[in-house]
């Protein structure tokens, strides 16, 4: 079963919260938090992308452009490829 990651921002703290979900669940599993400080593109780029999905009318494709930076940006943060 594949994970999506999710990615939230703690106003109260400056954090992304990044987490994942099994895919078809509702349940969120905790993985990270991410301090703006750490990484402040990457803080950015979650705060765009909520601004994308509570936006009147969501743009669908730029949500997704926009998820697949958040998710780079997140991998690149964590030493992935």
């Amino acid at each position: 079963m594949s994970k999506n990651i999710l990615f939230a921002i703690d106003t109260n703290t400056d954090e992304v919260i990044v987490s994942t979900s099994p895919k078809g669940s509702n349940k969120l599993n905790l993985v990270a938090r991410v301090s703006k400080q750490d990484n402040l593109a990457l803080y950015h780029a979650v705060q765009s992308l909520t601004a994308i999905a509570t936006a009147a009318s969501l743009d669908a494709s730029a949500f997704k452009a926009l998820d697949k930076v958040c998710q780079l940006l997140y991998a690149k943060h964590n030493g992935l490829k």
